[in-house]
């Protein structure tokens, strides 16, 4: 069982994925932990995408690439994996296709957790923190129990973080949006693409991406 998660910035998908990997006991396979490993490990591949990290550079794709072939080459991975955070774009999607083909596998499903753009801009810029004591809240989700009036430390005057502005977070999203385009294309004209609607509670959510999964 080969599965790719998918999900805009907010749409939910890291809580899916920790619902999936306990579930379903396969490895969770997200760039970051690979590119930690990597390192970690001090592989040849590691060590290159080190000097990217250290200097701020993007890794390039064929480093990328290659510690993703070098993850779902290990023993773990056999009786299937979750990928998360690759592929972002449609070239190492194309990468992924050729990797998993030398590698003698297949993706079995896509799952794309949906939710729109104007309760994704909801849920990321209605965070606001206590510039007094660090308290963070949530417009919506977590207000402060009298409005105005840190819960912690009674303070009053609060921030919002740069990345937090609905502004940047437009403009995240849309990045996101562009790129994950064609990817979605690419894996719906597969017939591997389920889309499932994010914004439910949590064990909804679930409940639709375990039907996908049990049928498989």
């Amino acid at each position: 069982m080969n599965l790719i998660i998918m999900g805009l910035p907010g749409a939910g998908k890291g809580t899916q994925a920790e619902r999936i990997i306990d579930t379903y006991d396969i490895p969770h396979i997200s760039t970051g932990d690979m590119f930690r490993a990597a390192m970690k490990n001090e592989t040849a591949l590691g060590l290159e995408a080190k000097s990217y990290i250290d200097k701020g550079e993007l890794v390039p794709d064929v480093v990328t690439n290659g510690i993703v072939k070098e993850r779902l080459a290990q023993p773990d991975t056999e009786k299937g994996f979750l990928l998360d955070g690759f592929p972002r774009t449609i070239e190492q999607t194309h990468a992924l296709s050729e990797i998993l083909q030398e590698l003698d596998k297949s993706i079995d499903a896509v799952i794309n957790i949906h939710v729109e753009e104007d309760v994704l801009v909801e849920r990321l810029a209605g965070r606001f923190i206590c510039r007094t004591c660090g308290a963070t809240y949530h417009k919506v989700n977590n207000p402060p129990k009298v409005e105005g009036t840190c819960d912690r430390c009674g303070g009053h005057d609060f921030y919002q973080r740069e990345d937090d502005k609905p502004a940047t977070v437009k403009n995240r999203l849309a990045v996101n949006i562009k790129n994950s385009e064609p990817i979605l294309k690419f894996y719906d004209n597969a017939n591997l693409l389920h889309t499932i609607d994010g914004n439910r509670k949590i064990d909804e959510v679930f409940d639709d991406v375990k039907n996908i999964i049990d049928q498989l």
